[in-house]
């Protein structure tokens, strides 16, 4: 369906609504006397958004023409329909997560237009395409402060994505306090990548980033890295990991990113990877590992608990296997979906149902899709997160500041773009796909103006590959719609690369 107000410019609506249609008439004026009315929680919501866009404080007193905003279960979840001409603007939500959805869709469309601010006559459909949109940030790399990642739930939900996933361990420290292993943060967690801070969220933390989360309609998905990536694990218990296992394009990486080779027992503060493991078959290492589990699965209300299971090539095949076997289970047992990287399909006898993450290429290298599709044969489904797609830490250009180029070199914003999640895997069908996930690994990224510079805009092409339908999506009317978010991102204070790909546009001037 067209999504055009006028012949020349499409709705500045990301992602891409299902069915948009200009209604051809006058819209709507936001003026001091409009009132918003509805979902108590909803209304608040819109009167936040709505004064940070545009300084007006609406009230809640209906009064003629407004906004008014509810939930009329029946349709799928989370959608919602949002109508609007010059008597008003209803949005109504199939449930509390659509209308959300809705409202930032409405935000979306304000507009300034000389000295007032309009919502444009429309009618708009839509619903989620897959029921899980990710979002990764790595707090193991670089550790971020419970406010960065609240700021980055808020830009990823405005988005419609509806999971956090925090990487909360690796070789270079580990990030969350677990009430019956304390030395994991009291000795691994003090440090980071190229010497900076480290750092750790106590149980009170990660339930504040819980709780910020679910008020957006965004589960936690919290991942321990096992059996390799385990580095610092090893620092608070030694006894638990191998020796590093070193190879020749280890050395070769490390000289290449100037970065510092792995000593037993010393924190880690380089970027190499592959060579820690944990000591699989060791009694006191299964202890450890459902200690983490249940402590993990007790504080996170969410269905998931992710264990990682990537790189772990210091690791023999048959223990990996077995590692993975068991700690599957051990995520069931307390109650979770176990979700792992898509290395871990190698491994037969995974807990049924687990998921598996693909991180590899869009045309996938090797074994890779056999990997892949070997989690939904036995049950489970897949989240699809291709680096050279959806890593938000590669550089998007040779000159980008920040970032890695090891996914087949720099990712730009039409390359983000242009993808198709139901064509990654060959042989998988698209029921088999539970969504696509945005990672953002930190070895680069040390700031909050990082994760901006790094995530937008490629976040929100990565958004309408999970949300969008297929036909909805078009690399040509994209660029225009998002150059039209120019205005309500500076409003939102997100430090965006402004991608020559995109014409950028400040309508409030």
């Amino acid at each position: 369906m067209p999504m055009t107000v006028d012949s020349r410019e499409p709705l500045p609506l990301v992602p891409a609504p299902t069915v948009a249609r200009h209604l051809g008439a006058p819209g709507f004026t936001l003026n001091g006397r409009v009132a918003v009315t509805g979902d108590e929680a909803a209304v608040e919501t819109v009167r936040g958004f709505l004064a940070a866009r545009t300084g007006l404080l609406l009230g809640t007193a209906a009064e003629g023409v407004g906004i008014e905003l509810r939930i009329e279960p029946g349709g799928a979840p989370e959608s919602y329909t949002l109508i609007s001409d010059a008597g008003g603007v209803a949005v109504a939500g199939a449930d509390a997560a659509g209308l959300f959805y809705g409202i930032h869709t409405l935000i979306q469309l304000v507009r300034r237009d000389r000295d007032k601010w309009l919502i444009p006559a429309v009618r708009i459909e839509d619903a989620p395409r897959f029921a899980y949109r990710g979002v990764m940030l790595d707090v193991a790399r670089h550790f971020f402060p419970v406010e960065t990642v609240c700021a980055y739930i808020d830009r990823a939900a405005a988005l419609k994505f509806n999971h956090l996933h925090l990487h909360l361990s690796d070789d270079q420290g580990w990030r969350i306090d677990l009430p019956s292993r304390p030395e994991l943060t009291r000795r691994a967690a003090s440090s980071s990548v190229g010497g900076d801070p480290g750092g750790f969220y106590s149980a009170e933390d990660y339930a504040r980033i819980i709780a910020h989360a679910a008020a957006r309609h965004m589960t936690v998905v919290p991942e321990i890295d096992m059996p390799g990536h385990t580095h610092a694990a090893g620092i608070a218990y030694p006894d638990l990991v191998e020796t590093p296992v070193l190879t020749d394009q280890m050395r070769a990486d490390a000289a290449a990113f100037a970065s510092p080779l792995p000593a037993e027992g010393v924190p880690y503060t380089g970027i190499v990877v592959g060579f820690s493991s944990l000591r699989i078959g060791d009694p006191a290492t299964d202890d450890f590992v459902a200690d983490v589990v249940t402590d993990l699965a007790a504080m996170t209300p969410g269905p998931y608990l992710h264990i990682g299971g990537d790189e772990a090539l210091g690791t023999d095949a048959a223990d990996y296997a077995a590692f993975l076997a068991q700690a599957t289970r051990a995520v069931a047992a307390a109650g979770k979906t176990p979700i792992a990287w898509h290395e871990a399909g190698a491994a037969p006898s995974l807990h049924p149902g687990t998921i598996g993450q693909y991180w590899g290429f869009v045309s996938p290298t090797g074994d890779m899709d056999a990997k892949t599709r070997a989690f939904a044969e036995r049950g489970g489904r897949v989240i699809l997160s291709p680096a050279d797609a959806v890593y938000l830490d590669m550089k998007d250009a040779e000159d980008c500041p920040l970032g890695l180029t090891w996914a087949n070199g720099p990712t730009s914003l039409h390359r983000s773009y242009a993808w198709e999640p139901g064509s990654v895997i060959p042989g998988l069908p698209e029921e088999a796909i539970l969504g696509v996930e945005a990672p953002l690994w930190t070895e680069t990224i040390a700031t909050a103006a990082d994760i901006d510079r790094m995530a937008f805009p490629r976040i929100a092409a990565a958004a309408e590959a999970a949300w969008s339908a297929p036909h909805a999506r078009d690399w040509d009317l994209f660029r225009v719609r998002l150059g039209g978010l120019t205005a309500l991102w500076d409003a939102y204070g997100i430090g965006f690369h402004r991608s020559d790909d995109v014409d950028w546009r400040d309508d409030d001037a």
